[in-house]
């Protein structure tokens, strides 16, 4: 079929660079079999966002099709309402029962520190020394949670994310399961824990009252604390090799000096190389996607990362464009299950970005290496300076 030899996620030109390729296969092949994840391949904005909020005909729950999934592993990315209302409230709730702009303003000192810390060095990893910390740190401080060793978690979370690839690679599912189990163990861990301020403290507190099953929550809290720091984590890193790669974007901020340009930078930087690069859907019934006939049980697969480069809705889509409004891009999903956590994500991002804004320019101090990740795009090494080269 059109596009399954020529979509490979995890040849290294795609990872170093997928964007020419979504390019050629929005116009040429809007919506292909991909062999490898045995889906629909989606590629244009139109139709990634149509499925991803067309719940009643693409269901996240596999059960609505016959998959057997045991209950005990129901969270919130693999239910559907009815089962999802009551625990998305229960989170909705929590979150919003949290100073986000007081946590954002710590995260801010915090990153001050820490880059006075580096200035002085001639080289160091953004990725191990400024991503991992701050993406653990302020997930923590959200959840409520003592925050884990990163030796241990960092490799723990991306086991995780690299299990998601796995149908591209299934050697990767025997360390990601494993990690998985680490992650739950932690859980527990917080569970008999005292309570502390976060939003498991809350989550605990109103999920009973809310008839949401305590398997819920426990599952859900591995999950949402996971994807928070692993999220953070990738797009801190993104945004800072594009940042550096166009230091014209944070000149603009320096020069602007102001929050509304700061605002939608955010939003921008995100769009423009966001972490997301695909998520799934079954169909629960018989449809039709761009005149592709789609059948009961299929998977579809929308590539938001190419739906977030689509010049049908985003005009000069390559290019950076700080104060683009409105900017309805996909990073964070869209309809019934859109990122929870995206209000305190921008937050958190903001004052990476404000950070950068405020201290001497970033240099490249070596090559960068991209994460051998499908799913999810990020970088295990970024090599960089405060000191200008020479």
């Amino acid at each position: 079929m059109p596009g399954t030899s020529v979509y490979n996620p995890l040849h290294p030109d795609t990872l170093a660079n997928p964007y020419p390729l979504y390019a050629d296969l929005r116009e040429q092949t809007p919506i292909f079999w991909h062999e490898q994840s045995n889906s629909w391949a989606l590629t244009r904005y139109r139709e990634c966002r149509e499925v991803l909020r067309d719940n009643e005909t693409f269901a996240r729950d596999r059960r609505r099709v016959g998959v057997e999934v045991p209950e005990f592993l129901q969270n919130i990315q693999t239910l559907d309402p009815p089962a999802l209302t009551p625990l998305k409230t229960v989170l909705s709730d929590a979150l919003r029962s949290q100073d986000l702009d007081a946590m954002g303003q710590r995260a801010r000192r915090s990153i001050e520190r820490l880059f006075l810390a580096l200035a002085g060095r001639e080289r160091f990893d953004w990725i191990h020394e400024v991503a991992a910390p701050v993406a653990l740190s302020v997930t923590s401080e959200l959840f409520g949670v003592e925050k884990p060793a990163q030796d241990l978690y960092v490799p723990l979370s991306d086991s995780i994310a690299r299990r998601m690839d796995v149908g591209l690679d299934p050697g990767r599912a025997a360390s990601g399961d494993e990690a998985k189990n680490q992650l739950n163990k932690l859980v527990e861990q917080w569970y008999a824990a005292a309570d502390r301020p976060g939003v498991l403290s809350v989550i605990r507190r109103t999920g009973g009252k809310a008839g949401v099953p305590e398997h819920y929550i426990r599952n859900t809290t591995g999950v949402m604390f996971n994807a928070s720091y692993g999220t953070l984590f990738a797009t801190i890193s993104n945004v800072a090799l594009a940042l550096v790669q166009h230091p014209e974007a944070l000149e603009a901020i320096r020069r602007r000096g102001n929050e509304k340009l700061l605002e939608t930078a955010v939003d921008e930087l995100i769009r423009f190389e966001g972490p997301a690069q695909g998520t799934s859907r079954v169909a629960v019934r018989p449809t039709t996607i761009a005149g592709q006939p789609i059948e009961r049980g299929d998977v579809v697969l929308a590539l938001v990362a190419s739906a977030n480069r689509d010049p049908r809705e985003f005009e000069r889509p390559e290019e950076l464009v700080l104060d683009r409004a409105p900017n309805r891009h996909l990073a964070f999903g869209w309809g019934l299950h859109g990122c929870l956590g995206a209000v305190f994500g921008r937050i958190a991002v903001r004052e990476i970005i404000y950070c950068l804004a405020e201290a001497p320019d970033l240099w490249l101090a070596g090559t960068p290496k991209r994460r051998t990740t499908a799913t999810v795009r990020s970088l295990d090494l970024l090599p960089l300076t405060f000191r200008q080269p020479g």
